[in-house]
């Protein structure tokens, strides 16, 4: 599959870059991107939730009526759950929400969700560049050059740059990230994939070892 590289103008540069079958061309898996999304988002969880069970609640522990005679159910101490103030019978505790998913599985996951992308044409290919300075308003016209304002972007560098990154940071629906640690949520979020053209050669070299 060959796609035009755009400048920042929007405008075909006259080159092309193929894109590999092997990642950009499979038998999607949806059952694949489902568990790696979800790996994902579990181990985004912090986790840190607690309340305080019965035995971690301040109050008195004297037996508030006699055991017997009264006529109702016998009761303990006022950190009794059935008590307002009382302790949480159960309650939430710390805890790693993620789990272990095959390299393999989410391999085929990644491959899937850019095949996706590749077969809707939500796939772009802008010739490097940079920025001398930080400039929000450069960022948001090559957006605007690229008919990407109001659309969720995601663009994707060959490494770090830190003008890109500040320069896109105010914009709304613009994330950036490297080709390394593309995964397989902030694929299927985007509207738009923006491959910066060295970015493609990364991405496959990194996919393919």
């Amino acid at each position: 599959m060959e796609l035009a590289v755009l400048n920042i103008e929007g405008k075909e540069t006259g080159r092309k870059v193929n894109l590999n079958d092997s990642i950009f061309g499979i038998e999607p898996n949806d059952h694949a991107i489902y568990l790696d999304t979800k790996q994902f988002m579990a181990n985004s969880r912090q986790g840190t939730h607690k309340s305080k069970e019965r035995g971690e609640i301040t109050g008195s522990t004297r037996k508030i009526k006699r055991q017997k005679g009264t006529g109702t159910a016998r009761f303990g101490s006022i950190k009794n759950p059935q008590f307002r103030g009382g302790g949480r019978i159960f309650g939430p505790r710390p805890r790693f929400y993620g789990f272990k998913l095959n390299k393999k599985v989410k391999l085929l996951a990644r491959k899937s969700a850019l095949t996706y992308k590749a077969r809707t044409n939500n796939i772009v290919i802008l010739e490097d560049f940079s920025f001398d300075a930080p400039k929000t308003r450069e960022m948001a016209r090559v957006g605007g050059n690229l008919n990407l304002l109001n659309k969720k972007s995601l663009f994707v560098l060959p490494e770090q740059n830190k003008n890109i990154y500040l320069s896109s940071r105010n914009l709304p629906g613009v994330e950036i990230i490297t080709a390394s640690e593309l995964n397989t949520y902030t694929i299927m979020k985007a509207s738009t994939l923006v491959f910066l053209e060295s970015a493609v050669d990364v991405l496959q070299a990194t996919i393919e070892n």
